[in-house]
């Protein structure tokens, strides 16, 4: 298991700029493999261009009680980037006033922001129609004061969409760290308890696989199958829908492949497996992602690379709906992640 950081590490790609330079050199530069845009503009999709922004993914803050192989997040326990209430009140001023029916919170482990019941409880009073919690499932049992947080999710009608890359110990203790499956199967169980998961249940319990090496997901359908029959005989657990991520050549999983020697391999996987039917329904399109510092980005990817929206209204205290829904996307290398194979969002397959 990792104890730090890509940055507390001072490792060299904990600097957006030198993994921006990474996905630009090599293959890509050479013309061995097309970049991005000369892929999407043979498929007559360049610029990408959004549809109608519906979802609002919010980076509270990077703190983690975990130090995940391939987080792209490079969250942990030293990092200290927090939302403040200032910005919590930005946002829900936008939520006020625009169409925006989805609200995505994320992390780090969103918990751990010190105002995060806060901004849940005042932001459940505005009625999003789809209030979701990206939880770790183990920041549950972290420390006495979230062990409640099953009671204070499903009081509010929250969509818990929680990480499990995978329903053995041995797959998921070695991608999350020691200890991380027992834990997370707990966590799970409490929330089983309270009514999520559960068939008929409005409280939605989604789960999320992500590989565990340097290839892609198998098909989403047949992994959920696998998992909901697995978790069931196994530990008696209940969950409504598995979304299967792609990992994406950025931040920790970035350093894994290059320190693997699996970066040009799978940067070749990538391209192969380019499906253009995917790139209409990628989560940029009617996403604008939030970092906790309040800039906006296209996604929570763009977010980690630093590449901010290409609009004149870069933070959320300057929001323009118009302006943003008018905007072309800005995309690197990176996006083949999410337009390989059936495709890759945040809500799982696309295409």
């Amino acid at each position: 298991m990792l104890l730090k950081s890509l940055q507390a590490r001072d490792n060299e790609l904990s600097q957006t700029e030198k993994q921006l330079e990474i996905l630009s050199n090599g293959m890509f530069k050479n013309g061995m493999l097309p970049t991005f845009a000369e892929k999407i503009k043979k498929s007559n999709q360049f610029p990408l261009r959004p549809s109608k922004i519906e979802i609002l993914q919010i980076n509270v803050g990077y703190m983690c009680n975990q130090v995940c192989a391939h987080c792209h997040v490079d969250a942990g326990p030293d990092r200290k980037e927090i939302m403040t209430v200032e910005t919590m009140n930005q946002i829900l001023g936008v939520l006020k006033t625009t169409e925006v029916n989805t609200l995505d919170l994320t992390g780090g482990a969103p918990e751990m922001n010190p105002n995060f019941r806060w901004f849940v409880e005042e932001a459940t009073k505005l009625g999003v129609k789809d209030f979701i919690v990206r939880s770790n499932l183990t920041i549950i049992l972290a420390n006495k004061k979230y062990h409640d947080l099953p009671e204070f999710f499903a009081k509010h009608n929250i969509h818990l969409v929680s990480s499990l890359p995978y329903y053995k110990k041995e797959k998921t203790d070695k991608q999350r760290g020691d200890g991380v499956f027992d834990k997370s199967i707990k966590a799970l169980q409490m929330l089983n308890e309270v009514g999520y998961g559960k068939e008929g249940s409005n409280l939605k319990l989604d789960l999320v696989y992500n590989p565990s090496g340097a290839f892609l997901p198998t098909d989403q359908k047949a992994l959920e199958n696998d998992f909901k029959k697995a978790l069931k005989e196994d530990f008696d657990i209940d969950f409504h829908s598995l979304f299967a991520i792609t990992n994406l050549p950025i931040s920790r999983f970035l350093d894994y492949l290059i320190a693997s020697d699996n970066y040009e391999d799978y940067m070749y996987a990538l391209v192969e497996a380019y499906n253009p039917m995917a790139v209409a329904n990628v989560m940029c399109t009617n996403t604008i992602s939030v970092s906790w510092d309040g800039y906006l980005y296209d996604c929570d990817f763009n977010q980690m690379l630093g590449l901010k929206v290409a609009s004149p209204e870069k933070h959320i205290s300057q929001f323009n709906e118009a302006n943003l829904n008018n905007r072309n996307i800005v995309i690197s290398q990176h996006c083949y992640g999410c337009t390989a194979g059936a495709g890759s969002s945040c809500q799982g397959a696309v295409a």
